[in-house]
């Protein structure tokens, strides 16, 4: 149980032994700064400690978000300071340095709670402030102050701010103006109940496959419940982030339950709509795989963009200068922010087309709506990054290599290619990235099934790949790698089994690909989590993209297309239980130790 020591003189008539005991502290009296000191010790070392001036005034949403967020190892707000466990000793240390005589801190304020944040900024402890706004804090020095911090907290409601703050700052519009001015209520309403976030994303999985059942009947009935049910599933998506802001319910599996099961929910949703297509008599696997591949690629775009610039120093791209300047024009963010096709208009297209139209026309839709979300985002980017001018890390170039998802055989290459890359241009890794996939997709959309040039494609995609990282991904296009080898093997894929031309191919090549997709998914969340790459083992296991796409090839090669069915099967079953199996191991043990969780902000306070 978390404790929080009030220091300082009591106040008649203050509250916040009552508030600190709402929030879940258990509260103790201290008379001064030695007797904070020996009650601090007393605190067993696994529970999170707070010290809180006794004459504090201001919101209880306040001190939530200054004592309660579970993210943050030290934290702090005029008149408290906390800390969890593993930053316990800096804050034994900064208590230490205010008993000592003398006092350690260049800070001449009376709040014993103050003193002991200044000590810690002395030290060079990062110590979280979370943004308040209109929320009040403050420790008043005499009563007409008290007075007017009363007065502050009775002019501004509480509630309404932690509402307000339950919602991304920053979101799609259909997001924006039809699903949270009522879906943060739906977070209140769980929160006062006891619901989880968890379990309203574990709902809204459930109801997205529900969803995904009714479109696998094929009947019209059956569409227009499924578009239905996929929106309700997307409130609860997002109910679940709001509410895990409005209690501060922050979690390591929560960040990565919801971010995983978006994806699963939909393309679920993508298998359902081709199941109702072939019910009537309409073969749309190919589309519905082509749709999950383009939304696939799309995301590693973003996560390799994002990877590589997130430390780069020196951003002088006038492009950059001109999407700031786009935004500060309010019609234009609203343009861009659609044009992106984020979650919340993707998924209210496809309901709606899946309620009035056929899935053949909603995944022509989707297709085109994507390509051009992705034409538009990607070319945006290139010209960032090609009129920038920054130095980039090797924290960036590891992220990148990470998520090249490069095996045995493309590490084993590059080894014996570093001296040639070193004296390449650089553009070098980009432009052979995209040749090699360019060369394995070609081959085996243009030739018959069974001839021998899909593998001889294969084995240069094999030396381009290799090639492709065998220097440090530090180039200003070097973030395209990645995408262009997911592109590569998802389309290999497709289109070999649209080659075999029979029943059975192209369900099993969905399959196949969306557990590679998971895996590749999985490596982007571990990496924004601070978590750690994939462990060797199981790249190796899975052999890498360019091993992966080469046994494909080969088994495409050697085997007839009913035999070819199966074994796409077969290595579908077993890449999802590889993968799977590390992956839920790996997050709930990481949940149990207490890694850090990436999460949207809300709305500031």
């Amino acid at each position: 149980m978390p404790t929080a020591i009030l220091t300082g003189q009591p106040v008649p008539g203050s509250s916040i032994e009552n508030e600190l005991r709402s929030l879940g502290f258990d509260v103790h009296l201290a008379s001064g700064a030695a007797d904070t000191e020996t009650l601090l010790a007393r605190v067993p070392g696994e529970h999170r400690v707070a010290v809180v001036d006794a004459r504090f005034v201001g919101h209880p949403h306040a001190l939530r978000l200054g004592l309660t967020d579970p993210r943050f190892p030290l934290a702090a707000i005029p008149g408290a300071v906390t800390a969890q466990p593993a930053a316990r000793q800096a804050l034994t240390r900064a208590m230490a340095r205010e008993n000592s005589a003398g006092g350690g801190t260049v800070l001449a304020v009376d709040s014993l709670a103050d003193r002991i944040t200044a000590a810690l900024d002395a030290d060079g402890a990062d110590v979280h402030r979370p943004e308040l706004g209109s929320l009040v804090a403050a420790v008043p020095a005499d009563p007409q102050a008290r007075n007017e911090a009363r007065q502050a907290v009775a002019a501004v409601d509480d509630e309404a701010v932690r509402l307000k703050s339950a919602v991304k700052a920053r979101d799609g519009f259909v997001t924006t103006f039809f699903i949270s001015p009522y879906s943060r209520y739906i977070a209140r309403w769980c929160a006062r109940r006891g619901l989880t976030p968890n379990q309203v994303t574990t709902a809204s999985l459930i109801t997205a496959l529900i969803a995904a059942g009714c479109a696998a009947t094929g009947t019209r009935g059956g569409f227009v419940a499924a578009g239905v049910l996929l929106i309700a599933s997307f409130v609860l998506d997002c109910t679940d982030g709001q509410l895990a802001r409005y209690s501060l319910q922050y979690s390591t599996l929560g960040a990565w339950l919801d971010a995983t099961f978006d994806r699963a929910k939909e393309y679920a949703y993508y298998a359902g709509l081709a199941l109702g297509a072939a019910r009537g008599g309409d073969d749309v696997w190919a589309l519905a795989l082509g749709a999950m591949i383009l939304q696939t690629c799309r995301h590693v775009v973003d996560f390799s963009f994002n990877e590589a610039n997130h430390d780069a120093t020196a951003n002088t791209s006038p492009t950059a200068a001109l999407s700031d300047k786009l935004d500060s024009v309010g019609w234009t963010v609203w343009v861009r922010r659609m044009i992106v096709l984020p979650i919340g208009e993707r998924w209210a297209m496809i309901a709606v087309l899946t309620a009035l139209t056929t899935p053949r026309i909603t995944f022509y839709a989707l297709l085109i709506g994507c390509a051009f979300s992705a034409t538009y985002t990607t070319a945006g980017r290139v010209l960032r990054s090609l009129t920038r001018r920054a130095t980039r890390t090797d924290r960036a170039a590891k992220a990148l290599a990470d998520l090249a998802d490069s095996g045995p055989l493309a590490e084993a290459a590059a080894r014996g290619l570093r001296g040639t890359a070193r004296r390449l241009p650089a553009i070098t890794a980009p432009a052979v990235a995209l040749l090699g996939g360019a060369a394995v997709v070609a081959t085996a959309a243009l030739t018959d099934f069974g001839g021998p040039w899909p593998l001889v494609a294969a084995i240069v995609y094999l030396l381009t790949s290799a090639l492709a990282v065998a220097r440090p991904l530090k180039g200003a296009l070097d973030w395209l790698v990645p995408p262009f080898f997911r592109a590569a093997e998802y389309l290999t894929v497709l289109f070999l089994a649209a080659k075999a031309d029979v029943n059975g191919a192209l369900p099993a090549a969905f399959g196949l690909v969306a557990a590679v997709a998971y895996h590749h998914y999985d490596t982007v969340y571990r990496i924004r989590g601070d978590a750690g790459a994939l462990p060797k083992w199981l790249v190796r296991t899975i052999g890498g993209h360019e091993g992966r796409t080469l046994v494909i090839c080969v088994l495409a090669a050697l085997l007839t297309a009913p035999q070819f069915k199966l074994a796409l099967t077969v290595l579908a079953v077993a890449v999802a239980l590889v993968v799977l199996v590390e992956s839920i191991r790996f997050w709930v043990a990481a949940h149990k130790v207490g890694a850090p969780a990436v999460h949207d902000e809300g709305e500031p306070a």
